[in-house]
């Protein structure tokens, strides 16, 4: 059976100066370039059957574009457009780094004091005394990696599986070590509304999504399926993929794994990222947020990049890598049906956002393919 892919530019927009005809190069080159990034991109998407995709870039003063591939649902879904809302599962985690380090600036909460400061009947082990809510942000509590994930996916609610943290014994003391955390990381959200008296969906909502222009964005399952105009997630089997149920269960950790948004949405995201929008992230929070807290030599070897990334450490709810000795800030996000990557460059004021609604591994090579084109492009004025 063949099966039609629906591809449509959706939205690209220059930023031009009549009287700068540098400028007006400038956007002529990332559309040429872009352009055939989203046509590799386009060829290897059909190749592996993907159903949809939504592929979102900026360039300061260069130019930004959304591009929405395919479809919703494999059989008898909607082209997907660029307010189609995707699943962005653990890059959500940028969004609670970015929000924590702009409470800090603005002095709402401290990242140096301990997790009990504002939550005094949350129990660590016996390390109440040294666990920083940076700890928390920057997966270096000392807990052994994604500890009682298993819970997140079963029916029990997020208040009683904080809980049981307190019964894990820790590899090592806060600050220490690496371990990636979704209910440990998921205390930012109390930590925030204590020390502020609002909720956490509240804060990202009016003080991220509105004000940056988010229209889809959104937090949770409701929000997620409120219209047609969603991708529904995709699991492989017997060679094909198949449309599978959309599952709730991580959005009860909402910093960690809550965010819905479409690629109109990823480009106002990319741009308050690199310093468009400082009224809503000002440069003070982008560095704070994107201050090295922990190592993560682990993720060196990462088989797609193993032999590209020199320098892997993690900040405020983001990666920083030295890839090929350009520093990058990155974030990966997987539930099931699934993938989604964001990336910023700050050097080149250039990001990066692509989703699929299907948990596929090609995901990793778009990604790559586009830092390497992107370096190879931009570069060349350095040499």
């Amino acid at each position: 059976m063949r099966f039609l892919f629906f591809s449509f530019l959706v939205s690209f927009n220059f930023f031009v100066s009549a009287d700068s005809l540098d400028n007006a190069g400038q956007n002529v080159e990332f559309d040429r370039f872009v352009q055939s990034y989203k046509k590799s991109m386009v060829a290897k998407l059909r190749k592996k059957g993907i159903p949809g995709a939504a592929l979102s870039v900026v360039k300061v003063d260069g130019g930004e574009f959304a591009y929405g591939y395919g479809k919703t649902k494999r059989v008898g879904g909607n082209p997907v457009d660029s307010n189609t809302r995707f699943r962005l599962a653990s890059v959500s985690k940028t969004f609670a780094g970015s929000l924590a380090a702009k409470l800090a600036n603005e002095g709402h909460l401290k990242l140096d004091d301990t997790v009990t400061k504002y939550l005094p009947d949350f129990h660590f082990h016996s390390r109440d005394k040294k666990l920083r809510v940076s700890h928390l942000l920057s997966h270096s509590s000392g807990l052994v990696p994604n500890a009682y994930d298993n819970l997140i996916e079963s029916r029990m609610p997020y208040d009683k599986i904080k809980v049981k943290l307190a019964e894990v014994e820790p590899i090592c003391s806060p600050g220490r070590c690496y371990g990636y955390q979704n209910v440990m990381f998921s205390l930012i959200g109390d930590v925030i509304e204590q020390s502020t008296h609002m909720d956490y969906d509240t804060w990202v909502n009016e003080f991220l999504f509105k004000p940056l222009n988010m229209k889809n964005a959104s937090l949770g399952f409701n929000e997620m399926t409120k219209d047609d105009n969603y991708a529904h997630p995709h699991v492989r089997a017997r060679k094909r993929w198949y449309t599978t149920k959309l599952k709730p269960n991580y959005y009860k950790v909402a910093p960690a794994a809550g965010v819905n948004a479409s690629a109109s949405d990823m480009v106002q995201w990319l741009k308050a990222q690199l310093g468009k929008y400082p009224s809503v992230l000002p440069k003070e929070s982008l560095a704070l947020q994107t201050t090295p807290q922990i190592n993560t030599k682990k993720e060196l070897k990462r088989r797609v990049w193993r032999s590209k990334v020199k320098k892997a450490q993690y900040g405020l709810g983001w990666r920083i890598y030295d890839y090929r000795g350009e520093t990058i800030y990155y974030h990966s996000g997987w539930v099931q049906g699934y993938r989604a990557d964001l990336l910023v460059i700050p050097r080149l004021e250039l990001g990066f956002s692509l989703m699929i609604n299907a948990e596929a591994g090609i995901l990793n090579e778009l990604t790559t393919d586009f830092l390497d084109m992107t370096l190879k492009q931009y570069n060349k004025k350095r040499a």
